[in-house]
């Protein structure tokens, strides 16, 4: 059994740049057929210019992918993100007694989400039910069953990966509700230092969503 910490990457980082501005500027002011003000460094005030008119529309022609590395309960929380695109680690098909996996069950520590230390008597009850979703997850698989039918075994904490494509506006809406202090501890655990990641890169459009 092996317990990392959740993570995330964000995908095409070095394509979150002013060139994203600069294209959101161009596709914004058909609109108003404005083209003829284009200039060098323009696009910065025109993408805060249509936040502040809540013309959120213009910014859904950029986007970002982000791959997390979470627990499936978290997982069911991203994907209610309708206006995006998954790919997501299929329990049907993934083998995990197979080599690429080390023949074991990875999950993702909550520790840190719930205030736990490693001696606290709520993670001991945890670690004790992952061993044993382990141990039968393993048995079933020897006994002849298939990962999909063995999957139903594990739980919420197994480790899964999902790569969420979604544009701007949308991203927006995801700090909205996931970085919210009332959204999900595991998933703020995600949430908070991704935002932070977003406001470095594009601060004009994340430096004020969620909370």
């Amino acid at each position: 059994m092996r317990i990392i910490k959740p993570s995330f990457t964000i995908e095409n980082r070095e394509a979150v740049n002013i060139d994203m501005l600069k294209r959101i500027e161009k596709a914004g002011r058909t609109c108003y057929k404005s083209e003829d003000k284009i200039t060098e460094d323009s696009a910065v005030k025109f993408v805060s210019m249509v936040l502040d008119r809540q013309h959120e529309s213009v910014i859904e022609h950029e986007k970002i992918s982000v791959r997390f590395i979470c627990d499936r309960g978290v997982t069911h929380e991203i994907v209610r993100h309708r206006l995006a695109s998954y790919s997501q680690e299929s329990t049907r098909y993934c083998n995990y007694s197979k080599d690429k996996f080390g023949k074991e069950i990875t999950f993702i520590d909550p520790s840190d989400a719930f205030g736990w230390h490693q001696h606290n008597e709520a993670y001991q009850h945890w670690h004790l039910a992952m061993k044993q979703a382990e141990e039968a997850y393993l048995y079933m698989l020897d006994c002849g069953c298939t990962p999909q039918e063995a999957r139903s075994v594990l739980p919420n904490s197994l480790k899964t990966e999902i790569v969420m494509t979604a544009n701007l506006r949308e991203w927006r809406w995801f700090f909205e509700k996931r970085a919210h202090k009332a959204a999900h501890p595991q998933m703020r655990e995600l949430a908070y230092p991704l935002r932070e990641e977003f406001r470095n890169l594009l601060p004009i459009v994340f430096d004020n969503c969620g909370d």
